[in-house]
C-alpha cells in the first residue's frame, strides 16, 4: 500500500476518474495522483487488476469499478458508485482506455478495425457523455483525453488507430469550446510510442522499431499531472514531438506525407 504523509477527508480531496486504470498509463496515473493525496476512481474491465490497484492505494484514497467503455450501463454504474464516494465531485476525468493493432490495413480483420474505433472513439464518447453532469457540477473541472502523435498525420500500419486518435483530437477541440461555458477545461495529451504492454504486443511496426518506445507510462502520468496544473488544449509529449507538431502545422500536407512515407519505408 502507498505510504501517504498526510490524510484528507474525502469531501475535501481532489478527485480523478481514470478509464483503463488496470495497467500501463492508467495505472501509473492512478499512482501519481494518489501520491498527491487525490481520491482516485479506477475503472477497467480487468477485475484482478482493479483488486490489485485498490489494495495498493487503499480504500481511503481509491474506489475501483468494473467497467467497459462500450457498455453505457456499466459506465453509469461506475460513475454513480464513484460519485457516492466523492459527494458527486469529479475534478478530473482521464479518458485513457484504448486499444492498438498494428499492421497492413488489409491484413487486419474488419472486426479488429471496428473494435479499435468502438473502444477508442465510441467508448470515449460514452464516457464523456455520461460524466458530463458530474463535471458540470464540480467547480473548475477538467477532462484529459488520451490522443496520440498519430493524430498529427495519419500513420501507415496504424490506419484505424490513427483515425481514432484524429477523432479524439477533434472531440477535444469541439468540447473545449462547448464546455467552456460550464467551466470545464478539455485537453488532450499526444505522446509518441510509450513502452507499455500495448505497444510491446505490437512490435511488428517498422516505425516503432526505428523510432523506439522511449517514454515510460510514468513519464506520461507525470504529463497528466502537469496538464492539470497548467491546462493546454493539445500537449505533445517530448520536445521533439512538440517541434514536429509545430512544423507539421505550418507545412503543406503533401510534404508531411512525404516525410512520414520516408520514415515508414526506410
Amino acid at each position: 500500500m502507498l505510504n501517504f504523509n498526510f490524510l484528507h477527508r474525502k469531501d475535501t480531496m481532489k478527485t480523478i476518474f481514470i478509464t483503463g486504470a488496470g495497467a500501463g498509463i492508467g495505472l501509473a496515473t492512478a499512482r501519481r495522483f494518489a501520491k498527491e493525496g487525490w481520491f482516485v476512481g479506477g475503472a477497467d474491465c480487468a477485475q484482478e487488476a482493479l483488486d490489485a490497484l485498490e489494495e495498493e492505494i487503499g480504500t481511503d484514497h481509491c474506489s475501483t469499478h468494473a467497467m467497459d467503455v462500450v457498455d453505457p450501463a456499466s459506465i453509469q454504474r461506475a460513475l454513480k458508485e464513484f460519485a457516492n464516494r466523492t459527494g458527486g465531485q469529479l475534478d478530473v476525468l482521464h479518458n485513457n482506455a484504448g486499444i492498438l493493432r498494428v499492421g497492413a490495413f488489409e491484413e487486419i480483420s474488419l472486426e479488429d478495425h471496428q473494435r479499435i474505433i468502438e473502444i477508442n472513439v465510441i467508448g470515449l464518447l460514452n464516457v464523456l457523455h455520461t460524466a458530463f453532469p458530474y463535471l458540470r457540477d464540480t467547480r473548475k473541472s477538467q477532462v484529459v483525453n488520451m490522443s496520440s502523435a498519430s493524430a498529427i498525420f495519419g500513420i501507415p500500419d496504424f490506419a484505424s488507430y490513427s483515425g481514432s486518435k484524429h477523432a479524439v483530437r477533434a472531440m477535444t477541440e469541439a468540447l473545449s469550446i462547448e464546455w467552456e461555458r460550464h467551466d470545464i477545461r478539455v485537453c488532450d495529451l499526444m505522446p509518441p510510442f510509450v513502452n507499455t504492454g500495448m505497444v510491446q504486443s505490437n512490435n511488428n511496426s517498422r516505425l516503432i522499431t526505428r523510432l523506439g518506445a522511449n517514454l515510460s507510462a510514468e513519464d506520461v502520468a507525470e504529463e497528466v499531472w502537469n496538464l492539470t496544473r497548467k491546462p493546454q488544449l493539445h500537449r505533445p509529449i517530448s520536445w521533439s514531438l512538440r517541434a514536429t507538431s509545430a512544423i507539421a502545422s505550418a507545412t503543406p500536407p503533401q510534404l508531411v506525407r512525404d516525410i512520414v512515407k520516408r520514415l515508414w519505408k526506410e
